[in-house]
């Protein structure tokens, strides 16, 4: 690895984003600790490597410097205006950085799925951890950060549909804390568009009130009140990701993972820029079987009954992959209580206090449940995005439009399919699958809705 952002695919104007607010944090730092404290030792001269990349950010003919009134500013980063530098333009400028690319305490990195939101936060934590303040790939900091085992930064990855505000009062009452490796104390909130109201409301207090040296980043599809709230929004520095190009995708797959170009090139097409989806679909046989069996739907297509057997095997398809995605976690969790619980003990007691452990093994079992129930919506949620995927192809056939199909496996498919229902009939029957992704997201039964797309794309 050359450093953290190596692995966010053809987002360069958010590298650019996000190294040079790492090297306003490192200014940040070194202004308020003495020379000698700075992080990696720095010379007798007070110039160092930190100095070196802060100056180096700063705006062409500049003359403050990386190291100009380093004795402004704290060793924090207050709340500030909303989208400011952190602690306002006066600490930043104090510390050598130009005010409007500095750093700030919050941040929502925004794109579609697959663009990197939590690949973005995640090395964006790992350079704010980084002992040189570079984001180098090869420090403890940054090894720590991006292995997930580093003390000062906190995951969270809702397991079920939503993330409750217990978890979030818990989680921001932990974010108060000291940074215990002397940086910053980083929150990364992926999928913060799940959080609910109340949750929302006790984040947004820790975001309007921020400890000292506690950076969040959340992790969204766009900044719409649906996905966020305005009011955390307001406070927040947004850092928009785009839909990488399948050229990088793929070249990131063969360099990376050593695939094959031609079979990273289709993994890259197939998955529409996804970039964890196309990883599987170049390594995993199994997720290849099901994509083929999700685009044999049209075909499959020949009544209302068959309508209804389409769907029933979607969702059956979608639960037998969610179960098997789960099974191996739940059963270590479930080892894990039992044996905190006393399990298979046989000293005085031991019975006695595995009958008391029924609660927690409930609740244990409720968690699990909601994880089985959000893996199962994604797994059908992936299944659309590749039927309509086909749809699409349909579509631009049938206009005649120069672009590349999606699916190039079933292209010939597709353009008998543009041949029988023209450009409106397609139209409809992609816009039925978008549909059913909406009624799923807004919580309408799964089978109820694919019942009703399956019969929308038989009818056209």
């Amino acid at each position: 690895m050359t450093d953290v952002f190596a692995d966010l695919v053809g987002q360069d104007e958010a590298v650019v984003t996000l190294r040079r607010a790492a090297a306003s944090a490192a200014a940040l730092l070194r202004a308020g600790a003495p020379v000698a404290a700075r992080v990696g030792g720095g010379d007798p001269d007070g110039y160092d490597d930190l100095d070196a990349l802060a100056e180096q950010f700063d705006e062409p003919g500049d003359p403050r410097g990386a190291g100009a009134g380093a004795s402004g500013g704290g060793p924090g980063v207050p709340g500030g205006e909303p989208g400011a530098a952190g602690g306002g333009p006066g600490e930043v400028a104090a510390a050598g950085v130009e005010p409007g690319a500095g750093m700030t305490h919050a941040w929502i990195f925004t794109g579609p799925p697959g663009s990197g939101r939590s690949v973005a936060a995640r090395a964006f934590a790992a350079a704010l951890q980084c002992v040189h303040g570079t984001g180098c790939g090869h420090c403890p900091g940054c090894h720590t950060t991006l292995a997930g085992t580093h003390a000062d930064v906190r995951l969270v990855v809702p397991e079920g549909l939503s993330i409750s505000v217990g978890e979030m009062r818990a989680l921001v009452l932990r974010a108060a804390s000291t940074p215990s490796g002397g940086r910053w104390q980083v929150v990364i909130i992926e999928d913060a568009d799940r959080l609910t109201e109340a949750a929302g409301n006790a984040l947004l207090k820790a975001v309007e009130e921020p400890p000292p040296r506690t950076v969040f980043l959340l992790c969204a599809p766009s900044t719409h009140p649906d996905d966020i709230s305005v009011t955390i929004r307001s406070r927040c520095r947004v850092v928009p990701l785009r839909q990488p190009p399948a050229g990088a995708v793929a070249e990131m797959l063969v360099r990376r993972d050593g695939i094959a170009p031609e079979v990273a090139q289709w993994a890259a097409a197939a998955a529409q820029g996804h970039v964890g989806r196309a990883r599987r679909l170049a390594r995993d046989p199994e997720a290849r079987q099901r994509r083929e069996a999700v685009l044999a739907v049209p075909r499959r297509l020949t009544g209302v009954g068959a309508a209804f057997d389409a769907a029933s095997a979607l969702i059956e398809a979608a639960e037998a992959e969610a179960a098997a995605s789960v099974a191996e976690a739940d059963e270590t969790e479930r080892a894990a209580l039992q044996t905190a619980l006393g399990a298979g003990g046989t000293g005085r007691g031991a019975a006695g206090a595995m009958r008391g452990a029924a609660g927690q093994l409930k609740e244990l079992e409720k968690r699990q449940k909601s994880r089985a129930t959000r893996a199962q919506r994604d797994a059908l949620d992936r299944a659309l995005v590749d039927l309509a995927g086909f749809y699409r192809d349909a579509l631009t056939v049938a206009l005649r439009a120069p672009v590349a199909p999606v699916h190039t496996d079933t292209a010939t498919t597709a353009a008998a399919g543009a041949q029988k229902w023209d450009a409106e009939g397609s139209l409809r029957r992609l816009e039925a699958v978008l549909e059913c992704r909406a009624a799923i997201e807004a919580n309408v039964k799964p089978r109820i809705a694919v019942e009703a797309m399956m019969l929308s794309l038989w009818r056209g």
